[in-house]
């Protein structure tokens, strides 16, 4: 496996279902002044505000040269249609999002996503020339019961069945098992690259390993400015997707500038 500063690492803020578009903006332009254009270079920011703050959050990105990438949280799987409520992936591909979070376990848990309707999602992504941030995670029972590689690499294998490889090469992983989204718990930098190393085996196996290689893959669940720093020591890890803390644009930004000194080699 190359060095990992062959990959850039990404950090991406999912901001779920807060802020209104005043408040996006009012974070947005918060962060811009704590981060500096080195902090941008050496680290891809993602910001991926609800629905209503895509346009307010772009419009900003772009009128002040904001070296930021735009996310979404969510997308339909169909192009058009009678799917009150949705949003398209032409829809988000024409408010120039970069990335889509595809696949997140609260979108599993609460309304029902399969495997299925998570990889019919990462191939309408792919299609229209963003990134899914594809999110894949064990619960606590399945952890504890040794199911952690039988759950994660099954839904790696599933999503992306029907990628071909030039596509795949685009996507962006998320390990975050689910046990540690918003409890205040996070997995030992050991324990996640060791399950982030295990999807990269798994692409690997999929694929090459060339370009298992070169596909990022972060880490979420309880990132916040105390402990990036152990996480990215780990030569597995490139980033992290960071949900409650990266609501606290002053956090956030402590998150982008970890330094790597003390990373493992």
């Amino acid at each position: 496996m190359p060095a990992r500063t062959a990959r850039r690492p990404i950090i991406a803020a999912n901001w779920k279902m807060h802020k209104t578009h005043l408040e996006a903006i009012r974070d947005v332009q918060k962060l811009s002044y704590l981060l500096d254009r080195e902090d941008a270079e050496r680290v891809e920011v993602v910001v991926c505000p609800p629905f209503t703050a895509l346009r307010a959050v772009q419009t900003l990105i772009e009128s002040d040269r904001l070296p930021y990438g735009l996310g979404a949280q969510n997308v339909h799987f169909e192009e058009k249609g009678a799917f009150t409520g949705e949003v398209s992936a032409p829809m988000l591909q024409a408010l120039k999002c970069r990335y889509v979070i595809v696949g997140h376990s609260e979108r599993r848990q609460h309304f029902g996503e399969t495997d299925d309707i998570v990889n019919r999602k990462v191939r309408a992504v792919l299609a229209h020339e963003m990134a899914p941030i594809l999110c894949v995670g064990e619960t606590l029972e399945e952890r504890d019961a040794g199911a952690t590689e039988q759950k994660v690499v099954g839904q790696v294998r599933s999503a992306l069945q029907g990628v071909p490889p030039e596509d795949a090469a685009r996507i962006v992983v998320a390990y975050e098992p689910i046990w540690a989204i918003g409890t205040g718990r996070n997995a030992e930098p050991a324990d996640a690259g060791q399950v982030i190393g295990l999807i990269r085996k798994t692409l690997a196996s999929l694929y090459s390993q060339e370009l298992a290689d070169g596909v990022r893959i972060q880490y979420g669940g309880s990132v916040k400015a105390g402990n990036i720093r152990d996480f990215m020591a780990h030569p597995e890890i490139d980033g992290a997707l960071v949900g409650g803390a990266s609501l606290d644009p002053e956090e956030f930004a402590l998150i982008v500038k970890y330094r790597p000194e003390g990373r493992e080699r």
